[in-house]
């Protein structure tokens, strides 16, 4: 069983943000698999985790843009967890460059906020999208 399985509860109906956030979970899979392995490859860590930074920011960047479009009354707000995510997630990977054993803390981090955030914050903003047309 994967350390952080796919729900249907993380469905938000609007294909292009449902297929990031499943590439997001499966990468914080990507990454607890290596890290319990037998012998983990601290380089193949490296690359999982920066390619979960990278993606994270260009999903942000994605939805962000919808929202500015759009005009979300909320986006201020939204973009304000997101900046937090990113300072985070980014603090935790130059830790890991430094030498740090940051993965398991990475992996809580990344399991309770993509829960966290999908489940609550990213569903306030579903009714608002789909009114504007966005499916």
């Amino acid at each position: 069983m994967p350390f952080m399985p796919w729900s249907d509860a993380f469905i938000l109906g609007i294909d292009s943000i449902d297929t990031q956030h499943h590439w997001l979970v499966d990468a914080t899979n990507r990454l607890y698999d290596e890290i319990e392995s037998r012998n983990p490859d601290r380089a193949v860590v490296k690359e999982v985790l920066e390619g979960l930074v990278d993606y994270t920011v260009n999903h942000f960047i994605a939805e962000e843009d919808l929202f500015n479009r759009l005009g979300y009354p909320e986006e201020k707000a939204h973009r304000a967890r997101h900046d937090e995510f990113a300072r985070h997630a980014l603090e935790l990977l130059l830790r890991f460059e430094k030498g740090e054993s940051v993965s398991e803390e990475m992996l809580s981090f990344l399991q309770s906020w993509l829960i966290k955030h999908i489940m609550k914050e990213d569903k306030a903003y579903v009714p608002f999208l789909k009114e504007k047309g966005v499916s």
